[in-house]
């Protein structure tokens, strides 16, 4: 019965140079469930919905909603036909405020006048209905990523959509936004909304997907009842063989400290207090340590301190035995400091250079790569067509392809595989994981249970908490700027931990 589906999308097929991105797929919405849409990075499970959003026209195929064909020109469209879209990277303007960000294109005006007063008040009647706390007069700049999420929310909401996208959208959250999320989305489906949901994170679709579409390299693979289904069926659906959930490491063998850092203070961007205050830990050769917490709790602002991307305002890092507190990027990078960055866009790549120019970013000066100035152009696609095979870079047009046009996923690769093949004393992974599939996660676990097997020092930054226990030899809790405990993963639980993540308890003298 065709009058089942709020949405449908007939054998759609997207060309990009290079690249097939959509192959004549077929997606049907029911109305009122919670549809996954599940594929590794580059699956092209984005693509096709830009495509139901009107960013992308595609090639062949058609549109339907509620039965009658329509077309999908641009998102005015989409927003006319109900539909709304929460990108994976968000679509806020920095400067302006929240309450500007919602009503941005849909603004009341009186004689040319702008009318907040009714806009505010839906703002507000909406945030409380739906339990999506937001400031509206707050800077976009100043507001954390789980914050700027609610936002672009709110935005689908005050424009009345009824179908609504969410790409990628736990990607950036803690356990307990994603927790949140997944209870907003219940709430929607209750109201009678039908939610299509791009994830590779299995355990949520299991836990809030009535269906599941599944895409391997821009083909349609099945739709699946998630009621009749396993984890480890949708996994191999995904990427088409067994994937391992536990991570392989053998025990640890520490050596001696690669980083030390001592009583470091770190101020903050964005209010008057310290970001960090007063933190001192090492990290040794052959040992992989973790930074745990909640988002906002000084984890980033510790690390722009380790690497040179902020100032200290006091305290001392030294890298194997050497004073970098105040030592440029580059006399890090030379001293065998490598940093997979938590905002891939914003300090991982220059998204308008090629592919190849991204990948010798850090190593471009070096004598393999330039005479006198000059680039050697050969040497650099040489050396980037041995990173894009070994680390199984996808992406349209090999080493030309420019960064931007790349998936998320793809782009974390490029920036890993750069990071760790400068064969680093200290790799510093921010997140390493955020936004990447089953098979993808398994891999760059490996890498850094590799590096670490090399006699590398570690440092990761992660909110997973699976990947916290899996990964870490040593967990440090952050809460406020402090680290409140350190932890041996095969001693601890992940309840324990969330106390201390919560600020709810403290050990008493929790020095590294």
């Amino acid at each position: 019965m065709a009058e089942d589906f709020v949405i449908e999308m007939l054998h759609i097929t997207k060309v990009f140079p290079g690249i097939k991105a959509n192959d004549d797929i077929t997606l049907q919405l029911r109305r009122g469930e919670i549809h996954a849409l599940l594929g590794e990075n580059g699956a092209g499970k984005s693509t096709l919905m830009s495509v139901l959003f009107g960013l992308y026209q595609p090639e062949q195929g058609v549109i339907k909603k509620n039965g009658e064909e329509v077309r999908v020109r641009d998102p005015n469209d989409a927003n006319r036909l109900g539909i709304g879209m929460v990108h994976q990277h968000f679509k806020l303007v920095e400067c302006f405020s929240v309450l500007d960000n919602i009503i941005l294109g849909v603004e009341d005006t009186h004689y040319g006048f702008l009318q907040k007063a009714e806009a505010r008040k839906k703002v507000v009647a909406l945030s409380e209905k739906y339990g999506l706390r937001v400031d509206p007069d707050a800077l976009v700049s100043d507001i954390s990523v789980g914050m700027q999420q609610r936002v672009e929310i709110l935005k689908m909401l005050y424009r009345d959509n009824d179908i609504l996208i969410f790409d990628e959208p736990t990607a950036v959250l803690t356990p307990q936004e994603i927790e949140e999320l997944m209870e907003i989305m219940r709430g929607f489906k209750k109201e009678g909304k039908s939610i299509l949901f791009i994830t590779h994170k299995l355990n949520e679709i299991m836990a809030v997907a009535d269906r599941c579409t599944v895409l391997r390299k821009g083909r349609y693979m099945g739709t699946v009842d998630i009621a009749d289904t396993t984890k480890e069926e949708l996994s191999r659906l995904m990427v088409g063989h067994d994937v391992r959930f536990a991570v392989e490491k053998k025990p640890q063998v520490p050596g001696e400290a690669v980083l030390d850092v001592q009583h470091l203070v770190v101020p903050s961007r964005v209010h008057k207090k310290d970001a960090v205050r007063d933190v001192s830990f090492s990290v040794r050769r052959g040992e992989i340590v973790c930074v745990a917490g909640i988002e906002g709790n000084g984890q980033s602002e510790l690390i722009f301190g380790l690497t040179g991307l902020e100032k200290p305002a006091s305290g001392s890092v030294s890298l194997l035995g050497k004073d970098v507190t105040n030592a440029r990027i580059r006399d890090r990078s030379k001293l065998g400091m490598s940093h997979i960055p938590e905002d891939r866009h914003k300090h991982g790549l220059v998204l308008d250079f090629s592919l190849e120019d991204n990948l010798v970013l850090q190593r471009y000066w070096q004598p393999e790569f330039q005479n006198r100035g000059f680039i050697k152009r050969g040497e650099v696609r040489t050396y980037a067509e041995r990173l894009i095979d070994q680390y199984d870079v996808r992406s349209g047009q090999g080493p030309v392809t420019v960064a931007r046009s790349m998936s998320g996923g793809n782009q974390q690769k490029a920036i890993i595989a750069r990071e760790v093949d400068k064969d680093p004393n200290l790799l510093i992974a921010v997140q390493p994981t955020r936004g990447l599939d089953v098979g993808a996660i398994e891999y760059i676990h490996k890498q850094i249970v590799a590096e670490r097997d090399q006699g590398k020092a570690v440092l990761l930054v992660s909110l997973e908490l699976d990947e916290v226990m899996n990964l870490s030899d040593r967990i440090l809790v952050m809460y406020e700027g402090e680290i409140v405990g350190e932890f041996d993963p095969k001693k601890t639980t992940v309840e324990e931990l969330g106390l201390y993540m919560a600020g709810a308890k403290k050990q008493g003298e929790a020095k590294a």
